[in-house]
């Protein structure tokens, strides 16, 4: 709060003595050294009023780590509890969802195209993910989040495994799905486009052979059963994803599904990738999937039925999608 008003010199600093209160981690007589050597202490609101000090090399050091609850808007931490109660769930130690969306803002986001990812390595409930839904709903900006969480047990005596939550992951997921629900809902009117979606990807080994890897390793008694490479408990879902690392696609890339001459064929991103895993592909699928034009084509080696139908397949796009870049897994 200012307690007397600012005349600002042309220079765009204040001359008069202005007396600011507020939660300040440092002393009268800290910032009064930090002042006397040239630095200037600024208030730099944003949708919530934060704190910076500019030093004399011109750069913006961030708040101290620490922060009441006032500034934050939290009553109390046991506020996080209720707050999953609410939802129907039940975590311990959750965080309110106030006080993160405090820190996100701490960073605010200018233009509504700005590319601004929130990450959480311990995710726990994901109330990190409860609060950038929220405040898209607010300010109509388009963060995004990414939560990472171990499947770590959750305790036998505990209210969410009693609930059927076995893992804190389970948790995490329910969380992002009912509070998704619930601020579009709420949102309605005021964000009637706010994306909600997320996809839940775990990590495993790779969906090849070790043949695939080392085929130098590879004996001659041990060919007949390396017809196919890839792990026989795999899905075309866990072959998409490990082609979209392979290639550098960004993972929250928009995935339709087509049926195509009786073949499940995935476009990724548009018409940046198409992909087909199945058996017994022929030409006509090959024409069709050409006629599109997809900037690359990716299908199952084990897909063609010999090398001849494979050739065939090479032909067909150097005619109608000669720009297609074709590769098999």
């Amino acid at each position: 709060m200012l307690q007397n008003d600012m005349c600002l010199s042309k220079d765009g600093f204040n001359d008069n003595e202005v007396k600011i209160k507020g939660c300040f981690a440092w002393g009268q007589k800290k910032i009064s050294e930090y002042i006397k050597n040239g630095n200037h202490f600024v208030v730099k609101k944003s949708l919530s009023t934060i704190y910076y000090f500019l030093n004399n090399e011109d750069q913006y050091i961030a708040p101290s780590d620490t922060i009441s609850d006032e500034e934050c808007g939290v009553k109390r931490n046991t506020d996080a509890k209720e707050e999953m109660r609410t939802m129907g769930l039940d975590f311990d130690y959750s965080k309110p969802i106030s006080l993160i969306k405090y820190l996100i803002n701490m960073l605010p986001v200018d233009n509504v195209e700005d590319q601004f990812l929130v990450l959480d390595f311990f995710a726990g409930s994901s109330t990190t993910a409860n609060a950038v839904m929220k405040l898209n709903s607010e300010d109509g900006q388009k963060r995004n989040f990414i939560m990472v969480q171990l499947p770590e047990p959750c305790d036998e005596n505990s209210d969410a495994f009693k609930s059927g939550y076995k893992t804190i992951s389970e948790i995490s997921k329910e969380r992002i799905r009912r509070a998704g629900a619930k601020i579009k809902a709420d949102s309605a009117i005021t964000a009637p486009h706010l994306d909600i979606g997320f996809r839940v990807l775990k990590i495993d080994s790779s969906n090849m052979m070790d043949v695939y890897y080392t085929p130098d390793d590879l004996a001659q008694h041990q060919l007949s059963g390396m017809i196919d490479n890839i792990k026989k408990d795999r899905t075309s879902d866990d072959l998409l994803f490990q082609v979209l690392l392979d290639l550098g696609i960004d993972l929250a890339s928009p995935i339709t599904q087509e049926t195509m001459a009786d073949k499940t064929v995935y476009f990724v991103d548009g018409n940046t990738l198409a992909a087909c895993f199945d058996t017994g592909i022929n030409e006509e699928l090959v024409q069709l999937l050409a006629k599109r034009q997809p900037q690359r084509a990716v299908f199952r080696d084990a897909g063609f039925a010999n090398d001849s139908e494979k050739i065939n397949v090479e032909q067909i796009f150097k005619v109608l999608s000669p720009h297609t870049q074709i590769k098999t897994i």
